[in-house]
């Protein structure tokens, strides 16, 4: 899915966002709020140290220091801290156009409150991660559920392959990209994921459908994405296929939210999640809603 067309968002200060037609400007002051991380604190920059000179090191922007070629004695530029680049592919959470797999039992309404949740907390994860960017890569318009620090840019291409392709051509360096159907992510996840990219080539989440949760490259290349079969119970597996031959990290698997089952076995692990108690207050109105009215007849 592409995002429209757009002609400049105002969210919160000092985000860079991208209109479809490519024009990036600086927002101003908005009305966007801030998630809070998952156990209410903000992870500490990864390094945030600056080598003395002569040494060799070079400190670039975001934190993270890199090593000169072959500093590790391998023939690879060696790179620490919070020098990833943090992608985050979504759907703005628009009733009848996300979680549509939720409906049925849940509303269009409800589902896209689901949704809207979801994406908050994993926002709020990768917010809470050291990284040199975050980015958004949004299908449709930013909303008050994005919080500070973020660019957003547009989808681009056609399929899922394409976008996820141009996701990753967006950044100059390691990246990891997730998407928005796991709030139960949290900032250690991502952060393990990162460092893992110091030293190794690929990381990989896979999805207990079959599909993928994370991925994560330390020279991004199209071409390990590009003609992928997504949304199918091998994408995984053809995923993980197209790493073979790099040093790849395999994460834990986590369970996306498609459906209604789903909601409720991520809501029971993660508890805590803006998620979790959004599915429980719509499960009360749902509740209420079927009870039978007092003195109605039986």
């Amino acid at each position: 899915m592409t995002a429209p067309a757009g002609d400049g968002i105002t969210t919160s200060t000092g985000q860079r966002i991208t209109t479809a037609a490519g024009q990036r400007i600086t927002a101003s002051a908005g009305d966007g709020t801030t998630a809070p991380a998952r156990d209410g604190t903000t992870a500490p920059a990864r390094d945030g140290t600056t080598a003395p000179a002569g040494d060799g090191i070079t400190t670039p922007a975001g934190g993270g220091v890199t090593a000169p070629a072959d500093g590790d004695g391998t023939g690879r530029e060696t790179v620490f801290g919070g020098a990833t680049t943090l992608l985050v592919i979504a759907k703005e959470p628009v009733p009848g156009r996300v979680k549509t797999r939720l409906t049925p039992p849940y509303t269009p309404v409800q589902a896209a409150t689901l949704a809207e949740a979801a994406l908050a907390d994993t926002l709020a994860a990768v917010a809470a991660t050291p990284a040199a960017r975050r980015v958004l890569v949004l299908a449709g318009r930013p909303g008050r559920w994005l919080p500070d620090g973020f660019e957003v840019i547009p989808q681009r291409g056609g399929g899922l392959d394409e976008r996820l392709a141009n996701a990753f051509a967006e950044t100059d360096g390691p990246a990891v990209l997730v998407g928005m159907d796991t709030p139960q992510v949290t900032p250690a996840e991502l952060d393990r994921a990162a460092r893992s990219l110091d030293d190794g080539d690929a990381v990989f989440g896979p999805a207990a459908d079959g599909g993928f949760w994370l991925l994560g490259l330390r020279r991004p290349d199209p071409r390990l994405l590009l003609g992928v079969p997504m949304s199918r119970a091998d994408t995984g597996a053809r995923q993980r296929a197209r790493l073979r031959g790099l040093r790849v990290t395999t994460l834990d698997t986590l369970t996306d939210v498609d459906t209604a089952a789903d909601a409720v076995r991520v809501a029971e692990r993660a508890p805590g999640t803006r998620f979790a108690a959004t599915l429980a207050a719509i499960s009360r109105t749902r509740h209420l809603a079927a009870a039978p009215t007092r003195g109605a007849a039986r």
